[in-house]
């Protein structure tokens, strides 16, 4: 089939013609523009997921450490609990009448506190005192170079009181 075209036609043709190479144009621009901006807005957004990535990473850490702080500080203080309950159970052990302590003199001069006569004893000798040198205080605690000195709880005073240990003094010649 044969179609006559006519200037008329041919120049509708043209015109419509370049009517749509001006649509494309304009929009493969505002593909363009738009690409553009959408690849802006994912590198804003990669970047922004990095950084909170980074910043959780840090906090992770941060919340390691303070846990990690914060089990020693528990476990110190479970310690320091424990040795506060022992220390009270010491003193009420203490308070309770007819309860001695036994304090180490060296020349009347306390140098330690013992429990019990026998833990003294023992403990003595790293103090630089002689099994030999112990002596009984004739009047007073400074005349013994070595003395353990008794302490009782008396409840009435709510104190320790020391008594001085009698001396045995022999009796007809015997000791």
């Amino acid at each position: 089939m044969i179609r006559i075209v006519t200037k008329k036609r041919l120049a509708l043709l043209e015109s419509d013609t370049a009517a749509a190479f001006e649509r494309a144009r304009l929009a493969t621009e505002a593909a363009k523009t738009a690409s553009g901006r959408h690849a802006d807005e994912l590198s804003t957004a990669t970047g922004r997921a990095e950084r909170a990535e980074a910043t959780a990473q840090e906090g992770g850490v941060l919340l390691s450490h303070a846990v990690q702080e914060l089990s020693t500080a528990q476990q110190d203080l479970l310690l320091k609990h424990i040795e506060l309950e022992r220390l009270r159970d010491e003193l009420a052990e203490a308070r309770e009448p007819a309860r001695e302590v036994f304090v180490l003199m060296h020349y009347g001069i306390p140098c330690m506190v013992y429990g019990s006569c026998e833990d003294a004893y023992a403990d003595t000798p790293t103090h630089g005192a002689p099994a030999d040198r112990w002596g009984p205080a004739q009047r007073f605690w400074a005349d013994a170079e070595w003395f353990l000195a008794t302490f009782t709880y008396d409840v009435a005073s709510r104190g320790f009181r020391g008594a001085l240990t009698p001396v045995a003094q022999p009796v007809g010649g015997a000791a």
